[in-house]
């Protein structure tokens, strides 16, 4: 796996560097901004072929959550507040990373953090207090539209917990909504740790076996 927020990020070698998202966001071109995904797909595919070792195909991007706390401390990854913008420049972006081969990806793209992820000082144990008209009509609505029309083929699942559900485990996010509703047929990743903070974080899970079987269990 890797990230492409702003580009590959390369490690070693060569890479287009573009504005990071919330630079990007404010072009308001979704047409724009799916040129520049594909030229980001180009260069992760050439580094696929290329040779580089511990280089997938997988990539976690974009940071689709809503920025409603400017002391966050990954705004300049996403893409405002707005959850229209937001949701047309992430279906641009999903577009031109998964390109439109009917039969090959040429990458897959991972949206994350689903969801409600805002805030940073309590990022592994923060449980966000929402109701469902918030959470539907303000918090859900890019994921779906990245999801249902741009086929995103992954989703991560985001550290915090939603009214004290951890978000790696919450089968009404992971299951109910994003399968049964929406018709996801790819596959959910946790953030780093993010399985771990069921139990650890979170003490929803009394063991580290429990936390995993409640992450799988959801989905």
């Amino acid at each position: 796996g890797n990230e492409c927020v702003y580009g590959v990020i390369a490690n070693s070698g060569v890479a287009t560097v573009f504005p990071q998202a919330i630079a990007l966001a404010s072009s308001w071109d979704p047409d724009l901004i799916f040129k520049v995904s594909t030229a980001i797909s180009d260069e992760a595919r050439a580094r696929f072929h290329s040779g580089v070792p511990n280089v997938g195909l997988t990539y976690w991007s974009q940071v689709i959550n809503m920025c409603r706390d400017p002391r966050w401390g990954r705004t300049q990854e996403a893409y405002g507040e707005d959850p229209y913008l937001t949701s047309q420049i992430g279906l641009a972006f999903v577009r031109g990373l998964q390109g439109n081969n009917p039969k090959y990806l040429k990458v897959v793209s991972s949206p994350k953090h689903f969801a409600a992820n805002n805030e940073e000082w309590r990022r592994h144990t923060g449980s966000a207090q929402i109701d469902e008209a918030m959470l539907r009509e303000y918090y859900l609505p890019q994921f779906r539209t990245v999801i249902k029309d741009g086929k995103a083929f992954s989703i991560m699942a985001a550290y915090n917990s939603i009214n004290g559900v951890p978000c790696c485990c919450n089968k009404e996010l992971l299951t109910d909504i994003l399968r049964d509703e929406w018709g996801f047929a790819g596959y959910v990743v946790s953030d780093c740790g993010g399985v771990r903070d069921i139990y650890t974080a979170h003490h929803y899970a009394s063991s580290r076996e429990e936390a995993v079987a409640l992450a799988i269990n959801a989905g």
